[in-house]
C-alpha cells in the first residue's frame, strides 16, 4: 500500500488544506490505502462525515474515482445525525434505550403550553410560541455544550444586573426544571440532548473499547464537546484517524497563539479542537494528495496563504507589510512569480447593483459554466431569497439547479392554499381573500350542473366588486339585486338568469362553509387544536384530498397534524392570530421537491457547501449582516452571563462561517460577489472582502503590481439580455381610433361632455366600445356615497321646506345626512368620523340656505332637462341633471353641490369644465320644463366638506384675478354651446380620432378608468413628436 493512514501507532491527525477538494482527496486517500486489496476490503470501514450532503458527495466521489474497479462501499454516516440502530452502533449495542426525540413542532407547542400554564396564564399563543423558540434555543445550546447544571442560571442574578436580565435568569431557572419533568411524563427527550448523548456514548464506548475495523472521521471541527471527544477516540483507535478540513499549517506561530481569544477567526474552531486534546499543530500530518502539477500546487497554496493572511486577527494586522515582505522573501528562491499575485490567479471580485441585478448576473455566470463540457459550478450564499431569485432566472434557459434550501411551503400550492383558507377564516368578508380562494386551481365546487367558472365570475362581478360586504348575507342580497327586472319590467335574458342562479348556489355554499369555519370562534377565541381541525375541514371541503398530494401536500398534512396534536390545551386564539400563526409556520417550513435537476449546477447555503467543491465557486451575499451574519442576540442572557454559565460567545458562530468562506474561496476559480444595495438601502461589503482588498492594496507596489481582478463582462452581458434592442426606442403609439360616424354618440349628458373635452379616448371606450369600468374588490366608495348622501339629504329638506326654513333646519338636515349615510352602508367606525362632519356641514348649509332664500327665489331641485342641437351630421341631444335651479326676477342661478374639488373660472372659460355653462344653455333654451326659458345670471358650486372650513361658495360666473374676462353667465353659456357645436361638427368627420389625454394638465380624475387600455404610461412620458406615427 502506498498510503497507510493507520500507521504509525498513536493518535493520528491529518489535514487536507483548504485549497484542495476535500472530499475528492479524502476518497483518493481511501482508495490509495485500499491498494490492490479485494473489493470487499473497504466494506468493513466506517467513514464519519459532518452531514448527509457531505456523506452523499463522498460516496459519489469514491465511485467516480474508483473508475472501472469494483468496490464495495464503506459505511458512510453523518456524525451530526447518528442513529443507535445504524453503524457505528449495532442493534442493542451498549443496551441503548434512549427515549425517542420529541418532534420539533410538538416540542415547540409543548413548550408554549408549559409557559402559559406554569408561568404566564393568559399569554397570547403567538407570544408563547416566540418565548418557546427562545427557550428551545437556550436548552439546545446547553445540551450541545453539555452544561451539567443549567439551573444555576438563577445564581447569576446577583449584583447590579439590569431588571430584564434578572427576570430572564429567574424564568430560565424555573423552565429548565419544569421542562425535563414534562418531557419525562411524555416519555420523550430533546433532539439536541439525544444527539449529544449518542455522541457521548460513542466517545465513551470507543475510548474503552476501540472499534476493530477501520474508522475515519473527516471534515468535522468538533464544535460540540461530545463530537470533539468522538474525534479524539477515533484518532486513538488502532485503525482510526481524523482528517481535518483546512488547517493552516503555514500560519505564523505568533498568530496561532492569539487564536484562543479570536472567536471570529476561521482557524479558531480547529485551534480549540487541537487544544482540547493537547495536539500540536506540528503533529497534524498532511493527508494523501493525488498527483498534481507544481504550478497548481503553488497556486493553491498561495491562495490559501493569501486568504488566511487577509483574515488574520486584528491584533496581528499592524505588521501586514512586514508579513507580505516575509512571504515574498520565502517564495523568492522557489519561484519568480510574486506569491500574492499568484494567490489572486483565478480569484475575482464582482460588484453588482441591487438584488435583481445580482440575480441576473449570477444566473448568467452559472449558465456560462455549461459552455465548457464537464465543468461544474456552485453558487454559495446564505441569502435564501437571492438563491431563489437565481433559480428563477435559470428557468429562462430551462435549467433547474440543485438547490439545498428548498422552497418555503407558503410559496407552494398546498401551503399557499392553507394560508388563503386561514386568512379567509380570519376575515370572511374580505373580497380579495375570498376571490383568491375560490379562483385557486385547487378549489372545486359541485354546483348541481352549473358552470363553476361562470358562477365564480358572476359572483365576482355582482357581489364582490365594490365595497366589502358587511355580512355574509350581503352576497345573496347583491345577487338578488342584480337579478331584478330591467327598467320597464323587461326580464333578464335566460343565460344571465342561469349564471346568477349558479352564482347564488356558490354564495350559499360559501356562506355555509363560512358559518362552519366561524363556529369555533363564537366567543372570539377557539382552542388552537380545534381551530386547526376547522381549517383542515375547510380545506378538504374546498379542495378534497388532492390538496395533500405531492411533496408540498405531504408537508402541509404533517404540519396540520402537528398543529392539531401540539396545539391541544395551549389556550384560546383569535381568528387573526390563528391566521398569522399558520402563515408563520408555512413560511418556516421548507420543501425539497427533487425532480430532474441539472447535475453540474448547485445552489447551496454556506453550511450545506462545507466540503463541497466545484470547478467554479461563486460566493454571493458578501455583505455585512448577510455573510457574515450579525452575531445572534441572546434574549435571555447577557454576554457575561453566558460566559459564567459555560455557553460559547455569539462570535464563535462567525468564526465557523469564516471558515466556510475560506474553504469555498480557495476554489481554483472563485468569484466573490457583493451587492451595492440591499432592500433599497446601501449595503456594506463583508469585512472579509474589505480585508482582502486592503491586503491586496498593501501588496501593490511600484516594483510589484498586484490587483484584484474585477470583471464586468458578465454584468454587462446580463443587463443586455433584458435591455431593449439597439437603436432609437420604439414607443407605443398614442391611440387614435376613428370609428364610423354612425357609431359615435349622438346624445350625452353635460358631465360626459367634460370627459369628451379632456379625454376623448375614454368616451370612445365607454360609449363606442361599451366598456364600463369595474370597481376593485373591496374598493371604498365612501367618497362617492358621501356626496350622494349630501345631495339626497339636501333634496329631501328642500322639497319638505320650499319656502321658509324651520328653526331646527340644521338639526333636521344633519339627521337626514346621518340617515342617508347609514342607508348607504357606512359602518360604526365610518359614522363616528362622518357625524361631526355632517353636523358642521348642516350648520353651514342652513346659513347658506337662509341667505339665498332671502332673495325671494323659486327653488327647483334635481331637474332633468335636454336640448336638441341641429348639426350637419344630424341632431345631437344634450342632457343635464341640475342639482338646483333658482329662478328670480332678474334671471336664474344654476347651482351644483360638490364634496370634492371644484373647477376654477379659468377652466370653465377654456371649455374644460362645461357642466354649469351647458346646463345654463339648456335652461336658456327652455330645456327644463318646470323652470321655463331663463337666462342664467349666476353659475355657482357649493363645496361641502364639513371640516374646520365647512364649505365654500365658488361662483365661476364672477371674474377673478386669474380669469379677469368680464363674460357674464349668459355669455359663458352661449360660448360653451358654440364650442359644443364646433366639437360635434369636428367629430362628425370620420377622420377625427378619439385621442387619449388631449389636455393632461386639466385631466384631474378624468380618464383614469381607461388609461391602461390607452397604454398611457407607455407613451405619455415622451416628448412632442417623438411617438411613432
Amino acid at each position: 500500500m502506498s498510503f497507510d493512514p493507520f500507521h504509525p501507532d498513536g493518535p493520528r491527525w491529518f489535514a487536507i488544506p483548504a485549497h484542495r477538494p476535500f472530499l475528492d482527496d479524502l476518497a483518493a486517500g481511501v482508495l490509495a490505502w485500499l491498494g490492490d486489496a479485494p473489493p470487499e476490503a473497504l466494506s468493513d470501514a466506517t467513514i464519519l462525515l459532518p452531514n448527509r450532503r457531505a456523506a452523499r458527495a463522498f460516496t459519489s466521489a469514491l465511485t467516480r474515482l474508483s473508475g472501472d474497479r469494483p468496490v464495495l462501499l464503506p459505511q458512510v454516516r453523518p456524525l451530526g445525525d447518528l442513529e443507535e440502530d445504524e453503524p457505528p452502533f449495532s442493534p442493542g449495542d451498549l443496551g441503548l434505550d434512549l427515549p425517542p426525540a420529541i418532534a420539533p413542532l410538538t416540542r415547540r407547542f409543548e413548550m408554549a403550553r408549559m409557559i402559559v400554564e406554569d408561568f404566564e396564564p393568559g399569554m397570547r399563543p403567538l407570544r408563547a410560541l416566540e418565548m418557546a423558540d427562545a427557550l428551545g434555543g437556550f436548552l439546545d445550546s446547553c445540551q450541545l455544550e453539555e452544561i451539567e447544571d443549567p439551573g444555576r442560571v438563577v445564581d447569576l442574578v446577583e449584583g447590579d444586573l439590569a431588571i430584564h436580565w434578572q427576570e430572564s435568569a429567574r424564568f430560565l431557572g424555573l423552565a429548565v426544571e419544569a421542562w425535563p419533568r414534562r418531557l419525562a411524563a411524555m416519555g420523550l427527550v430533546d433532539p439536541a440532548w439525544r444527539r449529544a448523548s449518542l455522541l457521548r456514548l460513542l466517545a465513551t464506548r470507543w475510548s474503552e473499547n476501540p472499534p476493530k475495523g477501520p474508522v475515519i472521521a473527516a471534515g468535522s471541527t468538533g464544535s460540540a464537546p461530545a463530537a470533539a471527544d468522538v474525534l479524539a477516540a477515533v484518532a486513538r483507535a488502532p485503525q482510526g484517524c481524523v482528517v481535518l478540513p483546512g488547517l493552516d499549517r503555514d500560519l505564523a506561530d505568533s498568530v496561532w497563539a492569539l487564536l484562543k481569544d479570536e472567536e471570529q477567526h476561521p482557524q479558531n474552531a480547529l485551534w480549540r479542537l487541537l487544544h482540547r486534546h493537547e495536539v500540536s499543530r506540528e503533529a497534524v500530518r498532511p493527508w494523501h494528495q493525488p498527483p498534481t502539477t507544481a504550478e497548481d500546487q503553488a497556486r493553491g497554496l498561495a491562495r490559501q496563504r493569501l486568504l488566511n493572511e487577509a483574515l488574520r486577527p486584528a491584533r496581528a494586522t499592524s505588521d501586514w507589510r512586514k508579513e507580505i515582505a516575509r512571504i515574498r522573501e520565502i517564495a523568492a528562491p522557489l519561484t519568480s512569480v510574486d506569491p500574492i499575485a499568484l494567490g489572486l490567479v483565478g480569484l475575482s471580485v464582482v460588484s453588482l447593483g441591487a438584488e435583481e441585478d445580482a440575480a441576473a448576473t449570477l444566473a448568467l455566470m452559472m449558465r456560462e459554466t455549461l459552455e465548457t463540457p464537464g465543468k461544474t459550478c456552485a453558487l454559495v450564499t446564505p441569502d435564501l431569497a437571492l438563491g431563489r431569485r437565481v433559480a428563477a432566472r435559470l428557468e429562462r434557459w430551462g435549467i433547474t439547479a440543485d438547490s439545498s434550501s428548498g422552497t418555503p411551503l407558503s410559496r407552494m400550492p398546498a401551503g399557499g392554499f392553507l394560508d388563503l383558507a386561514a386568512r379567509w377564516i380570519a376575515d370572511p368578508l374580505n373580497p380579495q381573500t375570498l376571490l383568491a380562494l375560490i379562483k385557486s386551481p385547487l378549489t372545486y365546487f359541485d354546483l348541481d350542473g352549473a358552470n363553476t367558472a361562470e358562477a365564480v365570475a358572476t359572483l365576482e362581478e355582482h357581489a364582490l366588486r365594490g365595497p366589502a360586504p358587511r355580512t355574509s348575507g350581503d352576497l345573496l342580497k347583491r345577487l338578488d339585486k342584480a337579478g331584478e327586472p330591467r327598467r320597464g319590467g323587461k326580464p333578464l335574458p335566460e343565460w344571465r338568469a342561469a349564471r346568477l342562479a349558479g352564482a347564488r348556489a356558490l354564495a350559499e355554499r360559501l356562506e355555509a362553509l363560512s358559518e362552519a369555519a366561524q363556529a369555533p370562534f363564537v366567543d372570539g377565541h377557539a382552542p388552537l387544536d380545534e381551530a386547526a381541525r376547522t381549517l383542515t375541514r375547510l380545506v378538504e371541503a374546498l379542495a378534497g384530498q388532492d390538496v395533500w398530494a405531492g411533496p408540498d401536500g405531504e408537508a402541509a398534512a404533517a404540519l396540520m397534524s402537528g398543529l392539531i396534536a401540539g396545539g391541544a390545551s395551549l389556550g384560546g386564539i383569535t381568528r387573526r392570530d390563528f391566521a398569522d400563526l399558520v402563515h408563520n409556520l408555512l413560511t418556516e417550513e421548507t420543501v425539497r421537491t427533487g425532480g430532474a435537476t441539472h447535475p453540474r449546477l448547485r445552489i447551496l447555503g454556506a453550511i450545506e457547501a462545507r466540503l463541497v467543491r466545484a470547478d467554479r465557486m461563486i460566493l454571493a451575499g458578501l455583505e455585512e449582516g448577510v455573510w457574515p451574519n450579525a452575531a445572534p442576540v441572546d434574549p435571555f442572557l447577557s454576554r457575561p452571563m453566558r460566559g459564567v454559565l459555560g455557553l460559547p460567545p455569539p462570535e464563535r458562530r462567525l468564526g465557523q462561517t469564516a471558515q466556510d468562506f475560506v474553504q469555498a474561496a480557495c476554489g481554483e476559480e472563485a468569484i466573490l460577489v457583493h451587492s451595492e444595495r440591499r432592500g433599497g438601502q446601501p449595503a456594506v461589503r463583508s469585512r472579509w472582502l474589505w480585508r482582502l482588498e486592503m491586503l491586496t492594496r498593501g501588496a501593490n507596489t511600484e516594483a510589484t503590481r498586484v490587483d484584484l481582478n474585477r470583471p464586468v463582462e458578465m454584468t454587462e452581458l446580463a443587463r443586455s439580455l433584458d435591455a431593449p434592442p439597439p437603436g432609437p426606442p420604439r414607443y407605443a403609439r398614442r391611440p387614435a381610433p376613428r370609428p364610423p360616424v354612425g357609431r359615435r354618440p349622438r346624445s350625452l349628458y353635460v358631465t360626459r361632455i367634460e370627459r369628451w373635452v379632456r379625454d376623448p379616448y375614454a368616451l370612445y371606450a365607454q360609449w363606442v366600445l361599451g366598456l364600463e369600468p369595474m370597481e376593485r374588490p373591496g374598493a371604498s366608495t365612501q367618497a362617492l356615497e358621501r356626496g350622494n348622501a349630501i345631495h339626497k339629504a339636501v333634496e329631501r329638506l328642500t322639497l319638505a321646506f320650499p319656502r321658509d326654513l324651520p328653526p331646527d333646519h340644521a338639526e333636521q338636515l344633519e339627521a337626514a345626512m346621518i340617515a342617508e349615510l347609514t342607508e348607504r352602508g357606512f359602518d360604526d367606525a365610518a359614522m363616528a368620523r362622518e357625524a361631526p362632519l355632517a353636523r358642521n356641514a348642516a350648520v353651514w348649509l342652513t346659513g347658506i340656505e337662509a341667505q339665498r332664500r332671502a332673495r325671494g327665489v323659486d327653488l327647483m331641485v334635481e331637474q332633468q332637462g335636454q336640448l336638441t342641437i341641429e348639426t350637419p351630421g344630424g341632431p345631437f341631444t344634450l342632457k343635464a341633471y341640475a342639482d338646483r335651479i333658482e329662478r328670480g326676477a332678474d334671471g336664474g342661478a344654476v347651482l351644483d353641490f360638490k364634496t370634492g374639488q371644484t373647477p376654477k373660472r379659468k377652466e370653465v372659460l377654456a371649455g374644460f369644465a362645461p357642466q354649469l355653462t351647458l346646463t345654463a344653455a339648456i335652461l336658456a333654451a327652455g330645456g327644463f320644463p318646470e323652470a321655463g326659458p331663463i337666462m342664467a345670471n349666476e353659475l355657482t358650486y357649493l363645496k361641502v366638506v364639513g371640516r374646520r372650513v365647512p364649505g365654500e361658495v365658488v361662483t365661476v360666473s364672477d371674474p377673478t384675478k386669474a380669469a379677469p374676462d368680464p363674460a357674464t353667465a349668459a355669455e359663458m353659456a352661449e360660448l360653451a354651446l358654440e364650442g359644443l357645436r364646433s366639437r360635434i361638427a369636428q367629430f362628425d368627420n370620420e377622420e377625427t380620432p378619439y385621442v387619449s389625454w388631449v389636455a393632461p394638465q386639466f385631466m384631474g380624475s378624468f380618464g383614469g378608468n381607461y388609461d391602461h387600455l390607452a397604454r398611457v404610461w407607455e407613451w405619455h412620458v415622451i416628448g412632442e413628436g417623438e411617438a411613432e406615427t
